[in-house]
């Protein structure tokens, strides 16, 4: 089915009551709309050319049971003029809604009549392209498994199977992977299940004059950007608050995804590598506030290399004697926090010093006991290196057992 048999069956039902008629999905997303007749009010207007409305508005709408009708009937619009609402279903499921705009206060009975059959119609129409759009979907999915996948064969016969879906034009592409993750908990329901994957494919949206490919699970998907660019900053921070906002609203309105952005390579052989930088950075998200809700392959410094070692093998490399010794000395919690500052700050003394509240002097006596505890010196590369890795793989350790249990 085409948009224009769905736009052809609003402009009849239009010309033939002489009322503007719209078609949205179940979100309220504007899928056909027939021209004014007179009877356009701002929202009518703004829906049109936005697409939407504002969630405020679909809100209001929604908590008006409409999701639950089987039959058409009238919705008070805050703001606007009332509207019938004629629920557009076909095998019990709903699809959709059909929009009349009430300009003279009442509907008359074969007009509302109309209005159902036409929904009715349109729900069959949508069914069948909803049917087409999952076994493309899929398909599509399948492909993009097996592109990530760990075994080369598959990842070339994925790469024909690409191609041969025609979805990109020629070579010069460039192909980014954005990394998604949920932090649902082991009980999650089925429906938050649903309102994560349609969240990402809401926020796909954003990239909405490029190829946009997705797979997803219960809580982890990730998305394939094709461009003729890399991606900008504001389209991918355009794709993860608008995941964002979308899963708030259909799941926990206090949920925060996480996002990582893998490096953009221009061969599809390469987009495994995207990938596996994308789930990094991710995790990094996941696991170090520091890096916020959206962490880019490019910008984890020494993180990049520590989070490549399976939990287990970090746990372990995290065990230094020299800081634990430091930490069974440190008996006013001031060594650890002193030499993490120390690092973060380059060895320099004085915006340690400031960074810290305390004076150069007494900054250079907890540099010598740490020394004195560790015999290490500061002064030396290696033991400097052994010191300041150990802390990062502290961070990601604790990190571990706080998110993950691990």
């Amino acid at each position: 089915m085409s948009d224009r048999d769905l736009q052809s069956i609003v402009d009849e039902l239009a010309e033939r009551l002489r009322r503007s008629v719209a078609i949205d999905d179940p979100a309220i997303r504007l899928l056909a709309a027939s021209r004014h007749f007179g009877d356009e009010d701002p929202l009518r207007v703004s829906s049109v050319m936005n697409r939407a409305v504002e969630p405020r508005i679909v809100d209001h709408i929604l908590a008006q049971g409409i999701s639950r009708w089987v039959a058409p009937g009238v919705v008070d619009v805050e703001g606007a003029l009332p509207r019938l609402c004629a629920p557009v279903r076909c095998n019990g499921m709903l699809l959709g809604y059909l929009w009349l705009i009430d300009r003279n206060g009442t509907f008359t009975e074969d007009e509302v009549a109309a209005a159902g059959e036409v929904a009715a119609t349109a729900g069959a129409m949508l069914l069948r392209r909803l049917l087409l759009h999952e076994r493309s979907k899929a398909r599509q999915e399948g492909i993009l498994r097996e592109l990530v996948s760990g075994d080369p064969a598959v990842r070339a016969q994925a790469i024909e199977d690409l191609r041969a879906e025609q979805l990109f034009g020629d070579e010069s592409a460039h192909f980014t992977v954005l990394a998604v993750q949920c932090p649902v908990s082991k009980t999650a329901t089925a429906p938050q299940e649903v309102a994560f994957e349609a969240a990402v494919e809401d926020g796909a949206r954003a990239a909405a004059d490029d190829v946009v490919l997705m797979a997803a699970n219960r809580s982890r998907a990730w998305i394939l950007l094709v461009q003729r660019v890399p991606p900008s900053r504001v389209l991918v921070d355009a794709i993860a608050e608008r995941t964002t906002a979308r899963f708030r609203r259909l799941g926990d309105e206090r949920a925060q995804p996480v996002f990582g952005l893998g490096g953009t390579v221009t061969a599809l052989g390469d987009v495994v590598t995207s990938y596996r930088q994308a789930l990094l950075a991710a995790r990094a998200a996941l696991l170090l506030p520091g890096f916020g809700a959206l962490a880019r392959w490019g910008e984890l410094g020494p993180y990049e290399l520590l989070l490549k070692l399976p939990p287990e093998d970090l746990r372990n490399a995290a065990q230094v004697p020299a800081l634990a010794a430091v930490e069974r000395e440190d008996t006013h919690d001031v060594l650890i926090p002193t030499l993490t500052g120390f690092f973060d700050h380059g060895g320099n003394i004085q915006r340690t010093a400031d960074s810290l509240r305390v004076h150069r002097a007494t900054l250079y006596q907890r540099l010598k006991r740490i020394e004195q505890i560790t015999g290490c010196s500061l002064d030396s590369g290696d033991d400097r290196l052994m010191l300041h890795l150990g802390l990062k793989l502290r961070i990601i350790a604790a990190a571990y057992r706080d998110h993950l249990g691990a």
